[in-house]
């Protein structure tokens, strides 16, 4: 059985023993479990309540989940035809108790008790920060973002979403950028966020939980995966008017988006793609969005907000990591000087074929900039932008990848997650670029030169093995035996002329975009 299907199992069971719980007082004993999930898998419970009136603005429901002498506070979300549903993410093995608490009397009182095993397989939990500059698992296993953009695989229909899922199989990313508001694409999507009056216009009172449905089986095709789902919260993007909705629907569907996907694992936020093109927004407006998302966030997922040109103050506390649109990888040590954060060039042009000028870059160029960010102990977002037949999306919203730049981006990862656990941080001060660990680490990628032979300045008395790595054609190749630095020393030619050596020069390819790593032994 998949992970998926156990879990879809648990739910339901979990639901079903829900639904026939009598309300129960604080002061019952607590009850005996009636199911079990996984640590970091969803737990979610079904109530059976009112469907009259506008159960979305209306009715509130919630659920404390208790473990021990904590207790956790979770809102629930109305799912349509009477049922109101309440999820949690459980991070902790052990013996956990529920009670739902409402103004509703339906949905009030009831209680119930769940088993949590620890996670198994490739359920590392969420990702978080971690040594300041990066990103891990939140049971310690490294993750290093190396993502690419699909923004309308949510609601591209069908055939293009499955391809999308099918090419994210092999294609290497561990990160997508997608929108929840849907983008115009020149064809009547299946359903739409927010309900319609009889007139056609949008009723901002009622939201479609079919709509959020639909993506949440595309959040958990990523989850399945192992793909975190950077999901856009709003965009310039517009075809109906939501992005200049009324501040208390913006609320509305804030809480509602956050409860029905705080859940997944997988999920981060990113408050806005281009958010200083939404006009009708302020920064006060951004800002509260991110308490928002806090606030009903039990699980604390990570936090950023993209810019198009007026860069968002990312040492805000709310903000967790830097999402920007830019290139100039030079000005990563300013950036994490004065943020202290993991630093995400999420675009950073795309590789394609289109007229405007960020849109087509060759694989080449796609391929360096990502050993730029890598080298500046950052990390980049891919993205694909080839013409198409009509009605044939672009990868940089879903269907199929036409690039070749993909193929390099996943080669990287490999390397660097093969060589480091816990990230690359830039040297300052070398002749060419480089970034590792001192003493232990590191990696040198020489961009446009060429050089035949480099003097590398290592730490004296610790031997490296050393591997020339070529990042287009995709091969490491170790070098024979170890390197030591001992120091430069005066050598005589056969000529009588004094000169110096050194222990670390390394004969190198002679030829542009190669790099080498030295690794201590």
């Amino acid at each position: 059985m998949d992970r998926r299907t156990m879990i879809q199992r648990s739910a339901a069971a979990l639901g079903a023993a829900l639904t026939a719980s009598p309300s129960a007082s604080s002061a019952a004993p607590a009850p005996a479990p009636s199911t079990s999930v996984e640590q970091w898998d969803r737990c979610e419970l079904s109530l059976h309540g009112p469907s009259s009136g506008n159960p979305f603005t209306d009715i509130e429901v919630s659920a404390t989940f208790t473990l021990g002498h904590r207790s956790v506070d979770v809102a629930g979300f109305y799912d349509g035809e009477g049922v109101y549903k309440v999820r949690y993410m459980p991070d902790e093995p052990g013996h956990w108790v529920w009670r739902s608490n409402s103004k509703t009397p339906d949905l009030n009182g009831h209680t119930g008790a769940f088993e949590v095993t620890k996670a198994t397989g490739a359920n590392h939990g969420p990702v978080t920060t971690a040594h300041q500059y990066h990103f891990q698992h939140a049971d310690g296993t490294p993750y290093f973002p190396f993502g690419t953009t699909c923004y309308a695989m949510a609601f591209l229909g069908e055939p293009f979403e499955q391809q999308t899922i099918d090419t994210l199989r092999t294609a290497g990313f561990n990160k997508v950028r997608l929108c929840l508001l849907p983008k115009p694409l020149g064809h009547d999507l299946f359903a739409l966020p927010f309900e319609k009056h009889a007139d056609g216009s949008n009723d901002l009172t009622r939201l479609n939980p079919a709509y959020f449905a639909h993506c949440e089986r595309r959040i958990q095709d990523l989850c399945d995966l192992d793909i975190q789902a950077d999901v856009i919260l709003f965009h310039p993007y517009d075809g109906w008017g939501y992005k200049s909705m009324p501040a208390e629907v913006n609320d509305l569907y804030l809480k509602y988006a956050v409860a029905r996907l705080a859940s997944f694992r997988n999920v981060w936020w990113s408050v806005a793609n281009e958010y200083d093109l939404v006009k009708s927004k302020t920064m006060p407006e951004w800002d509260h969005y991110f308490h928002v998302i806090q606030q009903y966030d039990p699980s604390s997922h990570l936090r950023s907000i993209h810019h198009s040109r007026v860069q968002y103050d990312n040492s805000k506390p709310w903000v967790t990591h830097a999402s920007l649109q830019q290139y100039d990888f030079n000005k990563a040590p300013e950036y994490r000087a004065a943020w202290g954060k993991p630093i995400l060039w999420d675009e950073i042009q795309y590789e394609g074929n289109f007229s405007r000028r960020w849109g087509n870059l060759s694989a080449e160029e796609m391929t360096r900039r990502f050993w730029l960010a890598v080298i500046a102990g950052t990390y980049a977002t891919h993205g694909d932008t080839f013409n198409q037949p009509k009605g044939i999306p672009v990868w940089s919203d879903g269907g199929k990848l036409s690039g070749t730049s993909a193929p390099r981006i996943k080669f990287l990862r490999e390397v660097v997650e093969k060589i480091t656990k816990v990230g690359l941080n830039e040297f300052e001060g070398a002749y060419y670029l480089s970034a590792g660990t001192p003493n232990q680490l590191y990696l040198y990628y020489f961009d446009f030169h060429q050089p035949a032979e480099y003097d590398f300045p290592l730490p004296q008395g610790i031997d490296f093995k050393a591997t020339l790595i070529d990042p287009w054609n995709m091969t490491m190749t170790p070098l024979p035996g170890t390197i030591r630095a001992v120091g430069k020393q005066k050598v005589t030619t056969d000529e009588g002329e004094a000169s110096t050596a050194s222990s670390t020069r390394v004969t190198l390819p002679g030829k542009p975009y190669q790099a080498i790593v030295f690794e201590k032994v």
